[in-house]
């Protein structure tokens, strides 16, 4: 161990990148053809590069200050000859990097799509759970924050380092043959600049550690506040939530200023060795020119080459910041792509078959958190085309008892059936197929109205469309929008009013035909008018149907056959409308009650 364990520390943190960089293989192999063209343009780059500092030591030497035995018109044909090779080897440069850039860029570019597309794939297979836990802004940051400085790292980082590496190798080798002993004097910087980039590694990889995840925060800060910005202004809370955003803001700049400093005290330390080495060419180049034993091209050469080789340094502890922050970036990225859904098919999972809507609730238990259950032992029996309403205060228990069916969560004990079949033995893709949910905050995507009714049924013809928005009563007013059909909606649908998503909500449910169909608050937020039309379009909506219905305002379960009574998590009543009215203090009868006074 040396001084304060640090080789240890370095040795770890070797192990913890070489484990995380190696996860990026698979994924960048399927582009290590055209990297390794951009590699081949890369050396070829690097060598035209080198080449320079020798062709102008030649023309010192040989042409301008030995002019021993050489015509006039010998001496400029040399010329001549050296400035059109050097001329020649800055195009073949330009058109080596210009093919280096292409490829490079294009694997690069194809990693980025691949990746995010397995990462977008990944999201909609994860459970409600993750959601749960996770704000939408620090999800965003890894699609698009960190999956760029991976590709920053594939397209900048790794192959930088090589061409780095091979430029100094290079010029150490033209060094030594050039001339051993001033290279000799000439390398005694090395030991220092070692030291000093070692002593700036740890800290680096802290900064920009640091850096991704106050990035993190800004993003989720403003998703957040983007998202809710009706609700912010209609509180007049934009004072408060600036200094909010000010403060995790003012976090973001530290860490990065942080970063920045250390990078800046890093950089003057490489220039004051550089400075050192071409001081040493200088003295000791200056003693062999007087003692003839080397020519000023040499020591020319020699100056351009030490300038040079202290250039790759300086890129290196860029490219090293790249590195820290790629290896950052990637954890951030597979600790996402490990994420296993908390809710998933079991290997013998078979597919629903089409069911009729038997459902049931065998002694339930169920809760966010294991140790604190919201609901405790359901046990509901609802037959096929029943429909059903479920009603409750305020976290009884209703939103717990849907999420359970549409298997959003597994419970903690208990069973749920469907026709039968226990809902963890079917596949999710073919229970949720038979499942329709309306919610009462509708989610419409950014499209058009005739796209979003076909959402769940992709593939139905626009008479099916029109079949079903007239079918709820949408047809009128969307016949009434400037395109109709066609009529662009932004995310959410808010050029819309709330009853029209409603409605839209409802021709959508009803196109993709589901067995079982699920309205939480679905009419909460409509006027009388549209809730006159919403009545009219239930009738349709749920016949035939196993339905269950959440509703504080009694008025909209006039459809109702069955009603179940949730308190605290518990089923404290259930049956028809007119067995629960005549139960004195039920919790059904208190409801109506208390409404009917309003």
């Amino acid at each position: 161990m040396g001084p304060m364990g640090r080789l240890d520390v370095d040795a770890v943190e070797v192990k913890i990148e070489t484990k995380v960089l190696r996860r990026v293989v698979p994924y960048i192999r399927p582009y290590t053809g055209h990297l390794l063209v951009g590699l081949v343009f890369m050396f070829l780059v690097t060598g035209t590069g080198l080449v320079a500092p020798y062709l102008e030591a030649i023309v010192i030497d040989r042409y301008i200050l030995n002019q021993v035995g050489l015509t006039e018109s010998a001496r400029l044909a040399g010329i001549t000859r050296i400035a059109l090779i050097y001329i020649a080897l800055f195009v073949g440069g330009w058109v080596f990097s210009y093919w280096q850039t292409f490829f490079v860029s294009w694997a690069g570019q194809n990693l980025i799509f691949t990746l995010r597309q397995k990462m977008f794939t990944h999201l909609h297979k994860l459970s409600f759970s993750f959601y749960d836990n996770l704000e939408a802004g620090r999800i965003m940051s890894r699609l698009t924050n960190d999956v760029n400085s991976l590709n920053e790292l594939v397209t900048s980082g790794i192959l930088n380092v090589i061409n780095d590496v091979v430029t100094l190798l290079g010029i150490v080798v033209i060094l030594v043959r050039l001339d051993w002993r001033l290279s000799l004097f000439t390398f005694t910087t090395f030991p220092l600049l070692w030291m000093v980039a070692t002593r700036f590694r740890g800290k680096m990889q802290r900064a920009y550690h640091d850096v991704r995840r106050k990035a993190a925060t800004v993003n989720a800060s403003l998703q957040e506040s983007i998202s809710g910005v009706r609700v912010t202004q209609s509180f007049v809370r934009e004072e408060r939530n600036a200094q909010h955003f000010d403060a995790t803001n003012m976090d973001n700049l530290q860490a990065n200023m942080q970063a920045a400093q250390i990078n800046s005290a890093f950089i003057p330390l490489v220039e004051i060795v550089s400075t050192l080495g071409v001081c040493i060419v200088i003295w000791y180049g200056g003693i062999l020119i007087q003692g003839g034993a080397l020519t000023i091209g040499i020591v020319y050469a020699f100056l351009r080459y030490v300038s040079r080789f202290f250039m790759p340094i300086r890129d290196l502890s860029q490219v090293y910041n790249v590195w820290q922050s790629a290896t950052v970036s990637i954890d951030r990225i597979f600790e996402l792509l490990d994420m296993e859904p908390s809710v998933k098919d079991s290997p013998q999972a078979v597919d629903l078959p089409p069911v009729v809507g038997h459902v049931r609730f065998s002694d339930v238990t169920f809760g966010y958190k294991p140790d604190l259950p919201v609901l405790h032992n359901v046990n509901i029996d609802i037959p096929p085309g029943r429909t059903v309403a479920v009603v409750g205060a305020t976290g009884a228990g209703k939103s717990s008892l849907i999420n359970l069916l549409c298997r959003f969560y597994d419970p903690q004990n208990g069973r749920i059936t469907l026709d039968g079949y226990d809902l963890r033995d079917v596949t999710q893709n073919s229970l949720h197929r038979q499942i329709g949910l309306v919610l009462q905050d509708t989610f419409l995507f950014s499209g058009t109205v005739g796209e979003n009714i076909r959402y769940g049924k992709p593939n139905a013809t626009e008479s099916e469309v029109i079949a079903a928005a007239q079918a709820v009563n949408a047809h009128e007013f969307i016949s009434k929008l400037p395109q109709g059909y066609d009529t662009p909606v932004n995310e959410r649908g808010t050029r819309l009013s709330v009853g029209q998503r409603q409605l839209i909500a409802f021709a959508r449910a009803l196109l993709a035909n589901p067995r079982v169909l699920i309205l939480d608050e679905a009419t909460s937020s409509v006027d009388a008018y549209t809730e006159a039309l919403v009545q009219k379009a239930l009738v349709t909506l749920l016949n035939g149907r196993t339905s269950f219905i959440i509703a504080h305002r009694l008025s909209t379960l006039r459809q109702v056959d069955y009603i179940i009574a949730l308190d605290e998590g518990r089923v404290a009543e259930q049956g028809t409308p007119e067995e629960l009215l005549r139960l004195e203090h039920g919790i059904y009868r208190t409801l109506y009650e208390t409404q009917m006074k309003h």
